[in-house]
């Protein structure tokens, strides 16, 4: 199809680099689109950390003796509880880190604007550790945050959930699970672009096939990393492929942004439109003429910013008011 993309967003599409099959991402051969991409960040300066955050690694035993690190960003020092929001970073659910250090300038300068603890959930990847893991992992981090609040300098009934991109389906699956398991309701669940459903069947998972930024192809290849053989069955439970959830009543207070050309669009869309059914206050947004994940690639495209505001107005009033 053709794809009428915002002139901004055009022109920083067109100067990524892309991988031989013509995309940004490759995940045909996960282990070894890693090394790539660990191997181009090994040649990018490291950025220097910002003086008025403090950050450090809170990390936290599992039942297997394992240890989940959940790396916290305190503006300016703690002194003093402030709201916190537990974020899940984007990759697929096969890529990324909390440890990333270019992603910290990111999340330095977003503690900071919003004035919260911003923790971020080093939570397990696929294809090493398929679903529920990470979403286990969220709510291992959601569940000590929340009993040792005090400790990290947050106000324990202001957490919130959050997740882009492929973060969105932990962030939702633990959602699900605090609910289901009868924990402390999260403040909120912000969802950037999720990434919910395994089964492709919507119209965009159709039609975003060749716009090289995350296409039908690279969500098979993602889903079946996270779900196996199970991928696309019809047994798959929520707490791994969150929008196959059918009671999503009680749920948080919940914000969903998505673009116009996003294979994750239409499965976006129907689960902002079964929360709002089961009463679940939603803020749905829809970007025209933009891609997916539009405010990491083009940040200063007048349509990032413009989400920029809303998104961050949206959390300082769901955390702080």
């Amino acid at each position: 199809m053709a794809y009428d993309i915002d002139p901004e967003l055009a022109a920083a599409l067109d100067s990524m680099p892309k991988t031989p099959n013509g995309s940004l991402l490759d995940f045909s051969d996960i282990p070894a689109f890693r090394a790539q991409m660990d191997a181009a960040a090994a040649q990018l300066p490291v950025p220097a950390p910002d003086p008025r955050v403090k950050t450090d690694t809170l990390s936290i035993p599992r039942e297997d003796g394992t240890v989940l690190d959940v790396v916290m960003f305190h503006p300016n020092t703690i002194d003093r509880p402030r709201p916190s929001l537990l974020y899940f970073h984007a990759g697929g659910q096969v890529l990324g880190s909390a440890h990333d250090p270019i992603a910290h300038v990111y999340a330095a300068a977003m503690a900071l604007r919003l004035d919260i603890v911003l923790a971020v959930v080093d939570y397990r990847l696929a294809p090493e550790t398929q679903a529920p893991g990470a979403a286990e992992d969220g709510y291992l981090a959601f569940t000590h945050l929340t009993e040792h609040a005090f400790e990290h300098g947050i106000v324990p009934d202001r957490i919130g959930l959050a997740g882009a991109s492929g973060g969105g389906a932990p962030a939702t699956a633990t959602a699900l699970m605090v609910r289901d398991r009868g924990h402390r309701r999260p403040r909120l669940l912000s969802l950037n672009y999720p990434m919910l459903d395994d089964r492709n069947e919507t119209p965009s998972s159709h039609e975003i096939v060749d716009l090289g930024i995350y296409d039908r192809r690279e969500n098979e290849y993602a889903w079946a990393a996270v779900l196996g053989d199970r991928a696309g069955t019809p047994d798959v439970h929520p707490y791994s492929a969150p929008g196959r959830a059918t009671d999503v009543a009680g749920l948080p207070d919940t914000f969903i942004a998505v673009a116009q050309y996003d294979v994750f669009r239409d499965e976006n869309i129907d689960f902002a439109r079964r929360l709002i059914a089961a009463g679940v206050p939603v803020d749905l947004h829809l970007y025209a003429h933009a891609f997916h994940a539009w405010d990491v690639f083009a940040p200063n495209a007048a349509v990032a910013k413009t989400f920029e505001h809303t998104w961050h107005d949206y959390l300082r009033r769901h955390l702080h008011g």
